[in-house]
């Protein structure tokens, strides 16, 4: 079949379960910890915690230090290469664990699609814990196999171990390996949030509008002849602009999704127009405006295309694509005093933000830290706006990586309970 397929030139479809690396180089561990992300050593802290033998793993280190690993190849459930040792034949090696299944799979991508911060920390190649405890992506003491064709019956054997440890170092660089690992591609995962995402916008989303009055168009070539009705009475305003059709991919076309914040970008002027005769964008900074068009698109970061839209504005800008991100969310909060609320602390006069922390004790809420105006707790946070509305921020515990959340209100106490669901 894959020789019929070549002969008439079929294009042979990129296989997304197994991926290969190239030998990493030599290179020495800092400050005593092989890998540098917090997953990355938690997979070396289950391969040392299953170890029987801490001098097989010392040497095991070693050789992965001094680049004895060749081309890794991981695929569902495994991790496979060939390490050099003390014979000039080298040895195959291999380490086993076992894959998610899919209600491990299910809470994973409850949790990642629960809120903008966890997509962010994924598309930016980082794993938040939150997600680490719904799913338990990484492997306990013991879940870890090893296996080598040498003699050695150790427990790991050394060549084992260096396998281990410079595949710790694949997982610094890229978390997808990880999810790769417990049986999950890379693309198969971005597509999966792209339909979640998509199917909770257009959960979320008004009742689309009703259809406009139209003229039938026999009605009008009949009177041609004998002068033209009245023309109909002007179409009523929309209560918001209508979305964009949906662009298929097409090589010869342009990108769908430029051609998609095209449509929404004018549409949305038009109406405003129509409306008021201004024009919503004249007044923005560059930096807002670049907010503003991502926050325009409701998939916004999951797609290879609209994660290329992030990283184009965020360089354009000199940030990064999780500070668009971020930015992102706070203007779906609150538009543009929602942006100057994430990125402006200032001193409220005495009033409202005064008997705000009352208000949160006398609702049996737990204490909150006020700073300028800001009350913190350790994971929820209430901004006031210059408008003179409380805005809701959401972190992991003690973590201060507050993400916008929920809707203003006027009161600290509902704005709250909205956050927390009541």
């Amino acid at each position: 079949m894959n020789r019929a397929r070549a002969a008439r030139g079929a294009v042979p479809r990129h296989d997304d379960r197994r991926r290969s690396f190239p030998q990493v180089a030599p290179r020495e561990a800092p400050d005593g910890r092989f890998a540098a992300t917090w997953w990355g050593n938690a997979w070396v802290d289950a391969l040392e915690d299953t170890a029987l033998d801490p001098a097989r793993l010392a040497r095991g280190r070693a050789y992965a230090g001094r680049g004895h690993v060749d081309a890794i190849t991981v695929t569902p459930g495994r991790v496979v290469a060939y390490v050099h040792g003390s014979r000039p034949r080298p040895y195959r090696t291999e380490i086993r664990m076992r894959t998610l299944g899919d209600d491990g799979w299910e809470a994973f991508l409850d949790g990642a699609t629960a809120r903008p911060d966890h997509i962010a920390a994924l598309l930016d190649k980082d794993v938040p814990h939150a997600l680490e405890a719904v799913a338990g992506l990484l492997p306990a003491p013991g879940d870890l196999v090893p296996d080598c064709s040498c003699p050695d019956d150790g427990y790991p054997c050394k060549h084992a171990a260096a396998l281990c440890y410079q595949a710790a170092r694949l997982l610094d660089e890229d978390p997808f390996v990880l999810f790769l690992m417990r049986g999950r591609g890379e693309q198969e995962l971005l597509a999966e949030l792209t339909r979640r995402n998509a199917a909770r916008s257009a959960a979320e989303a008004d009742a689309a509008a009703p259809p406009m009055p139209t003229v039938p168009a026999r009605t009008a070539l009949d009177a041609a002849g004998a002068g033209l009705p009245p023309l109909p009475a002007p179409l009523p305003l929309p209560d918001r602009p209508g979305r964009p059709a949906v662009f298929p991919p097409d090589p010869a076309a342009p990108d769908p999704l430029a051609l998609d914040l095209l449509a929404t970008e004018a549409a949305a002027r038009a109406h405003a127009f129509l409306a008021t005769g201004l024009d919503p964008v004249a007044a923005l900074t560059p930096w807002q405006d670049a907010v503003r068009l991502a926050a325009a698109h409701p998939g916004s970061g999951l797609t290879a295309s609209t994660r290329a839209l992030y990283r184009d504005l965020a360089h354009a800008l000199d940030r990064t694509p999780t500070d668009l991100a971020r930015a992102v969310a706070a203007w779906r909060q609150g538009g543009a005093e929602g942006l100057a609320v994430l990125e402006e602390a200032w001193d409220p006069p005495a009033g409202p933000f005064d008997r705000a922390r009352p208000a949160l004790l006398a609702a049996g809420l737990p204490a909150f830290r006020p700073w300028r105006n800001r009350l913190s707790g350790r994971s929820l946070q209430l901004r006031l706006g210059r408008d003179g509305l409380w805005y809701g921020y959401e972190s992991d515990a003690d973590r201060e990586d507050w993400w916008p959340r929920g809707a203003p209100g006027p009161d600290p106490v509902d704005t709250l309970d909205g956050l927390l669901g009541r």
